[in-house]
């Protein structure tokens, strides 16, 4: 935009007898905050429409720039400037402080005088307005309205009605952002109230953002209620570890110990939203399964011993191991942390057999990451903004609002400004995808490479991939194709916060630090040089392929990380391996892990660790510890120096600080980079029903252990199948399909989405009961379906 349009769409006003030039269109609220004039405010906030309900914010307007000014003040709010406008506020104008003195005292009517047990106390606008302006006594001597409290919106939202001033706020966020407006207002009058539909509870992945929006505290958390006050709290800005967003949050402690997340702001990435996994999902580790102690197993049990001990038997089963070791990791590591990894392995253990992926992967997704995403350069990398300025955006193996919540919300709020198309190749209309109001692309698993060679992309379009791609052939492929057939511009999105930073810190298969080659020999020259040691030559293969053939004929030795065995393909096969080799397990609790583990070292829970993640964006974003506890066990960057150390080596750091120090010190990888991948499809059988899967944002997976309210409001787990497939597979009139694998069957309700393709069925990948890679199943497998009774009815389980 030019600057001669851009002053031709300023106006200037006066507010307070202050000159103010913003541009057209401005709510009369802004321009004075732009002039620093603060003006009391409840159901006003920027990232929501105006509603004019609470009427606090009330200016006498005495000329509306047309020389005549209005007989009452007006909600400045709702109120537009206007070229020659002139404002006066509660400030400079009697009318408007009386008026807002008015409104105040009716809202205070039937507020209850519970402000010493209430969550908001500390932080409420009402009070704090009360306290500064309000009148000093009440002229209402009636019985305030009460209610019965608390009312449970949901399993994890309760509302205070007595308590609510009927801002509008939180329905209008669960319309206007979230999509889910199953909040509203009921009655009228002096009766309205807030509400749920009957039949349908509040149920939203971002319903703790009203609980933050509530200027009053009507409406808080079950995982919050009466555990803290905001005066007894210390408040530490950080980076969510919950996915891949990289949303700013604030972490609350009291006491050494975490009391809740709130959304923090920043309008670049999550601007004052969080999704309900990042705000309440924080509770892991601080059970009775949290481990303290080193441990090795001896006679077939794990005994707590001494460090120097745990130590000294890990090296020494490490050692025996020697190149035949691999390090497995989650990819909820810090960059830092996944560094030291990194460095371990090459530097102690002499292995290039190392991952950061715990989940399905693919020589196709191995040879994509190490081709396009670790050298890629962040400053030419898809962003936020980016979603805001296409013309369309493509989902390929990725359901926003289940693996990316926040990046969902900024699709759906650039349709809503915009207009923005988006396209969703995907076997189904899922629910994310139809609050986007998307276009769906329908195919079966496998058969997303033809789909994708067809989208009508250009210049302006962006391609949003999930890490499910790794799952069907072809796909990866096919997306690099299109991308250099139409100039339209990629972007991948992982589940793990960690996972991106892992792989660009060299904690990956075939590659070393900032997307070097493992095997290229000035690569190596140059880590040799920084690491003072030879880089190790060989084979560069993922433990993950050990742990898939069930044995250990290529691994002798493991050491793993926050690792779950249930994410694997095939878990069962994964405990084999495991069983049978030398295993040094990393881990803040016990697992499925540790119970296969030689030696148990044990280190810090995300809360207690300092450094940065990489979002899929790939900016780098703080992670800053709000707990500082000096009897927890170290973190991990001080025990894999410590076991460097008993090897008779240096890892050269012991903090996060020194270790992004020396990483940020590694001169840029200029040099070639690694092959693209050139995958073909495997074509799929159009006579079988084949599997279709993702996971669901709120599942079994350990990071969520002890936030009970907020698995309470995970989303059944369903069955979804075309009309078409159900009138072919006999189950017309059935209510319960069940789905067997060679491991095991589930019984799930039967869903029938017209959306659906047919010969495909999709069930989430894992539920809060089970999971199919535990029933031996994975996406794209030839399935049968049967009809079944109601779980626990006739004797079925």
């Amino acid at each position: 935009m030019s600057q001669a349009v851009s002053m031709a769409e300023m106006v200037t006003l006066t507010i307070d007898d202050t000159q103010v030039e913003v541009p057209k269109g401005t709510l009369l609220i802004r321009a004075a905050e732009a002039a620093g004039i603060a003006i009391p405010r409840f159901c006003d906030h920027p990232l929501l429409d105006p509603a004019a309900a609470c009427r606090e914010c009330m200016v006498e307007i005495t000329d509306a720039g047309n020389g005549r000014g209005f007989p009452k003040p007006q909600p400045s709010c709702a109120t537009t400037v206007a070229a020659g406008m002139q404002v006066k506020t509660q400030q400079t104008s009697a009318a408007a402080a009386e008026a807002q003195a008015d409104i105040l005292e009716l809202l205070l009517i039937n507020h209850p005088l519970d402000c010493p047990i209430c969550d908001k106390a500390g932080e409420c606008p009402l009070q704090n307005q009360a306290m500064a302006d309000g009148r000093t006594q009440t002229r209402y001597d009636g019985v305030k309205r009460t209610f019965p409290t608390p009312i449970a919106l949901s399993d994890q939202i309760l509302l205070d009605r007595e308590r609510c001033v009927l801002c509008t706020r939180c329905t209008r966020f669960a319309e206007q952002i979230a999509g889910d407006p199953f909040i509203s207002l009921v009655e009228r009058g002096a009766k309205q109230q807030i509400g749920i539909y009957p039949e349908q509870p509040f149920d939203s992945y971002f319903s703790g953002n009203v609980t933050q929006i509530c200027p009053v505290g009507a409406l808080t958390s079950a995982d919050y209620r009466f555990t803290a006050r905001p005066f007894d709290l210390t408040s530490t800005p950080s980076t969510c570890d919950n996915c891949a967003a990289g949303c700013a949050i604030r972490i609350d402690a009291r006491h050494n110990s975490v009391r809740r997340r709130l959304a923090g702001d920043d309008p670049q990435v999550n601007d004052e939203w969080s999704c309900d996994r990042g705000r309440f999902g924080f509770r892991s580790g601080h059970g009775t399964d949290r481990v303290t102690r080193p441990m090795v197993r001896r006679d077939g049990a794990l005994v707590a011993v001494s460090w120097p001990e745990a130590l000294t038997v890990a090296a020494e089963g490490l050692a025996l191991a020697g190149e035949s070791s691999a390090v497995l990791t989650s990819g909820r590591l810090t960059e830092e942390t996944a560094y030291a990894y990194a460095k371990f392995a090459r530097l102690a253990l002499k292995t290039n057999a190392i991952d950061c992926r715990v989940r399905q992967i693919s020589d196709e997704e191995t040879a994509f990451l190490a081709s396009v995403l670790a050298p890629a350069d962040p400053d030419k990398a898809v962003s936020y903004a980016d979603l805001d300025q296409a013309s369309q955006v493509f989902l390929v193996d990725f359901e926003p609002e289940e693996e990316s919540p926040i990046v969902f919300l900024r699709l759906r709020k650039a349709h809503r400004a915009s207009g923005l198309k988006i396209v969703s190749v995907a076997p189904f209309l899922s629910r994310g995808a139809t609050k986007l109001d998307a276009q769906l692309i329908a195919t079966r698993p496998g058969e997303q490479p033809a789909a994708i060679a067809q989208l009508p992309a250009d210049g302006d379009s962006l391609i949003l991939v999930g890490e499910r791609a790794a799952a069907t052939p072809g796909v990866l492929t096919a997306v690099l194709a299109l991308v250099e057939k139409t100039g339209s511009r990629l972007a991948w999105i992982p589940r793990r916060a960690g996972e991106i930073g892992a792989i660009r810190a060299g904690l990956f298969p075939g590659l070393l630090p900032a997307g070097r080659p493992i095997n290229d020999p000035d690569a190596q020259i140059e880590m040799a040089a920084a690491w003072k040691t030879p880089v190790p030559l060989g084979e560069a293969v993922s433990p993950l392929n050990a742990l898939a053939a069930g044995d250990q004929s290529t691994t002798q030795a493991f050491v793993i990380a926050g690792g779950e065995l249930a994410d694997l393909p095939d878990p069962g096969k994964a405990a084999a391996a495991l069983k049978q080799a030398f295993v040094v397990c990393l881990e803040s609790r016990l697992s499925d892990v540790t119970a296969q583990a030689d030696v148990v070292l044990p280190v810090s829970l995300p809360e207690e660790v300092t450094g940065s993640l990489i979002g899929w964006d790939l900016t780098r974003r703080p992670v800053n510890a709000p707990v500082s506890n000096q009897r927890s066990p170290m973190t991990e960057i001080r025990v894999l120096a410590a076991l460097t150390e008993t090897l008779g080596l240096d890892l050269g750091f012991r903090t996060a600080a020194a270790a992004a120090a020396e990483l940020a010190g590694l001169a840029p990888w200029s040099g070639p980079i690694s092959r693209k991948p050139e995958a073909s499809a495997v074509p799929v059988d159009s006579s079988s029903v084949v599997l279709a899967s993702w996971r669901q944002l709120l599942d079994d997976s350990r990071c969520l252990d002890g936030a009970e309210q907020l698995l309470a409001g995970a989303r059944p787990a369903v069955a979804v199948i075309s009309p078409q497939t159900q009138r072919t597979q006999g189950m017309a009139t059935s209510r319960y399909v069940r789905l067997t694998g060679p491991a095991g069957s589930i019984t799930l309700p039967l869903v029938v989405d017209p959306t659906m393709i047919d010969q495909a069925i999709w069930v989430p990948s894992r539920n809060l009961d089970q999971s199919l890679a535990s029933l031996g199943l994975a996406v794209g497998d030839a399935v049968t379906l049967a009809s079944a009774p109601e779980p626990g009815k006739d004797g079925v389980a």
